[in-house]
Parts: C-alpha cells; structure tokens; sequence
C-alpha cells in the first residue's frame, strides 16, 4: 500500500498565470478512503522518480478537477512517446515550469485513459502496472486489453 492510496478533492483553489501557463495552487485538501486499482486491491504508487500523477503525488489518483483522467500507470517506450507527441502531447520535453522532468523510455506515468486507449488502437501502447492503475479506468477500457499488456 501507498501512502498516497488516497483520493484528494479540492476544498478550495485558485489558478497563477506562471508565464507559460496556468498552475493550480490548492489552499486545502481533504482525504477521502483509499482508492482501488482495476484488480480491486487498494491502488499502489505508479512512480515517484518521476513524480507522477494528477496530485504529483506517485499514485494515479483522480478526482473531478483531472479532467484528463491520468489513470492508468504505464511503463512508457519510445514508440509509445512519438505516438503521444505525433497527437498532440509531448511528455519527452522537460518542462520546469510545471514541474515536469520530460519523460524517457522505461519512466512509469500516469497516462490519461483515452490516450492510452488511443495508442491501443494505433498499436503502441505501452505495458501497463494493474497495481498502480486506478480502477475508474474500467470505465473507458477493457480489463483484458490492459492485462494483455500487464508489465511482469
């Protein structure tokens, strides 16, 4: 179990124009009862090197505000990051403004469900940790897709 097997919803929060962009600053949280993964055990951290998740807090926990639904926890190949940024969404990049590192080959991630499905459909999606993968993902794919590409 992670400590982080929690979903947070926003009590309160304001958006910063940071330059480049818009940062939500929460101003409190409140903890609800931990999350499960798709395997309806309690959900397990994704990656904290990277720092992943909507929360930036290694889980792939979500909320109404994700609007994304960072969901499912991927070990990310190269074909799969050409793939994202060849649609739109370049996680190679570095981007410190955000706090985001630029992700490489063999990174776990929380992936947002659609593009994963996505990249399914295109034949490069990328293997899955079930553990870490927040159940709501059934919503918008098939458990045996994502067992089919279950990491070891």
């Amino acid at each position: 179990t992670c400590a982080c097997s929690f979903l947070i919803f926003f009590k309160d929060y304001h958006l910063q124009n940071i330059g480049q962009g818009w940062l939500m600053q929460l101003n409190q949280t409140r903890e609800t009862p931990m999350a499960n993964n798709v395997l309806g055990t309690t959900l397990q951290s994704c990656s904290t090197d990277p720092m992943t998740g909507f929360f930036r807090d290694g889980c792939c926990n979500t909320n109404g505000q994700d609007f994304g639904l960072h969901l499912v926890c991927c070990e990310v190949t190269a074909d799969f990051l050409e793939f994202s940024q060849s649609v739109g969404n370049d996680l190679s990049t570095p981007r410190p403004e955000m706090a985001f590192p630029g992700l490489q080959p063999g990174n776990r991630w929380c992936v947002c469900v659609k593009r994963w499905q996505q990249a399914l459909e295109a034949g490069v999606a990328p293997l899955v940790n079930l553990e870490a993968t927040h159940i709501s993902a059934l919503e918008f794919v098939d458990l045996d897709d994502l067992k089919a590409h279950a990491v070891a």
